[in-house]
């Protein structure tokens, strides 16, 4: 088990407990002196003090592990890589410092810069008096925060997915049917195919006064189902999906909002992969994400998505990650279980195969990369079109609209993939090195660096010329 050093978060919980230090180190069963080592994070914690810890103040161990200060820690680096704290030279060792010591401030400082970044923007808030900008945070980025702190996964939607299947007979090949079975038999709502001439720049409406539920007729049947259920997720279970982003602590309307929608969206999925059967199929043919489309009669971002779901306690799948750019770079989604850290403000690394995958559409990319700490990664990546775009306008074509998804997990797991098969997951020269973004990326030479890197000055030779204007070589 890695060494732990949770001295800041330790002595947090001592205070809100009221207790000295003789009087916590009584409880687990620890000399006072020692306590105060591992407060000063100048031991690490052990697996015996960890589990004591757990029984006596009912501490949830995951609230203490390293995976929630690593996140904090390279979001708070991407953010002081901002040119406006460039002055100040901040290092990053200075950055895990303040995480680990002082978690609260660190998060408190995140959310300063958030806001400031906001501001910057210059967004202003409905009902701001003379116009000020709002300093709230950007809903996506909430909603985002949101999910990861629960792991992508919401035990209680997964139940009622399972419900869902288990009280009306519900089958995988008839599933599109049977859910407007439903929707009609239960609900009372009508389903209706919609010519898009009728429903432009729209995919679905529902009329809650008519009871009637509009799909476009340029959604493929995958997109059709998934609405479908979608919109049973707020008929039969919007109690569920309300307690579960009431405990996001959202701080405005449309956060809430966009998480109400975000969960209807895991509803969604979970009903046209259920869990049990999907984690099976997904095990059974390596994550062979083709194989599981046909099965399951879903996209290639639908199962993708689907994978970093699998977080069953005592069943989980493997901990992957995702991304969804567009070729600008713009990050549209993003979710990392596997310990990749994702650039949050900005574009990622280019390195990263999920760009590549614009150069090739519908063809499968691989890559091994590796991060700066030297974490490695098996990751693959696809482009998709999203459904119902219409693409001709006045006898133009209209550029047809592509993302991509980048799915990947660490490279210890790559075995239980079938797209590794063939690759030598061991040979160095496969592995391409990739960053976070390139403010904080400590790689200074690298040919493809788009900014300066925070880890080193930037010294500027009118009489050399490098492979990149920012590239670093001695």
């Amino acid at each position: 088990m890695k060494s732990m050093r949770i001295g800041g978060k330790l002595r947090r919980l001592r205070q809100e407990k009221r207790l000295s230090q003789a009087q916590m180190a009584g409880e687990l069963g620890i000399s006072a002196s020692y306590l105060n080592l591992i407060e000063g994070d100048r031991r690490p914690v052990t697996v015996r003090v960890l589990l004591r810890l757990a029984e006596r103040f009912q501490v949830e161990l995951g609230a203490l592990t390293s995976e929630t200060d690593e996140r904090l820690t390279s979001h708070l680096m991407e953010a002081l890589a901002d040119p406006v704290f460039e002055e100040h030279d901040v290092k990053s060792s200075d950055v895990r410092d303040l995480v680990s010591s002082l978690p609260s401030l660190a998060g408190a400082l995140l959310a300063l810069y958030e806001s400031h970044r906001q501001a910057g923007g210059a967004t202003v808030a409905p009902g701001t008096a003379d116009g000020e900008p709002t300093l709230a945070a950007l809903p996506s980025d909430e909603v985002t925060d949101f999910l990861e702190q629960r792991r992508n996964h919401f035990p209680d939607l997964e139940t009622a997915a399972e419900a869902l299947w288990a009280d009306n007979q519900l089958a995988l090949h008839t599933l599109h049917q049977d859910l407007i079975r439903v929707l009609a038999q239960r609900f009372a709502v009508d389903v209706e195919i919609v010519a898009a001439e009728r429903m432009p720049q729209l995919l679905r409406r529902y009329n809650p006064l008519t009871r009637r539920l509009q799909l476009s007729e340029m959604l493929p049947l995958a997109s059709r189902t998934f609405q479908l259920a979608h919109q049973i997720g707020f008929l039969a279970h919007r109690k569920e999906i309300e307690k579960a982003a009431g405990g996001g602590k959202l701080t405005t309307p449309a956060a809430d909002g966009l998480a109400r929608s975000a969960l209807a969206n895991y509803f969604a999925a979970a009903v046209m992969m259920p869990y049990g059967r999907f984690h099976e199929a997904s095990r059974q043919t390596r994550h062979d994400i083709s194989v599981l489309q046909h099965r399951f009669g879903v996209s290639f971002e639908q199962v993708c998505h689907r994978l970093t779901t699998l977080q069953r306690p005592g069943n989980e799948g493997i901990p992957f990650h995702l991304i969804r750019v567009d070729i600008a770079g713009n990050i549209s989604k993003r979710f990392s279980a596997s310990g990749l850290s994702i650039a949050r403000f900005g574009t990622a690394c280019p390195r990263w195969n999920v760009y590549d995958a614009f150069a090739t559409p519908g063809m499968v990319r691989l890559q091994v990369s590796r991060m700066p700490d030297g974490a490695t990664f098996f990751c693959l990546a696809r482009t998709v079109r999203p459904p119902g775009r219409v693409t001709t306008r006045g006898g133009l074509t209209e550029r047809g609209r592509l993302l991509a998804i980048g799915l990947g997990c660490e490279v210890r797991h790559a075995r239980d993939i079938v797209f590794a098969d063939g690759l030598h997951l061991e040979e160095e020269q496969i592995v391409t090195p990739i960053g976070t973004s390139c403010r904080i990326c400590p790689r200074t030479d690298c040919a493809d660096r788009a900014s300066p890197s925070l880890a080193q000055r930037l010294e500027i030779d009118e009489n050399v010329r490098g492979l990149s204007t920012f590239s670093i070589t001695d």
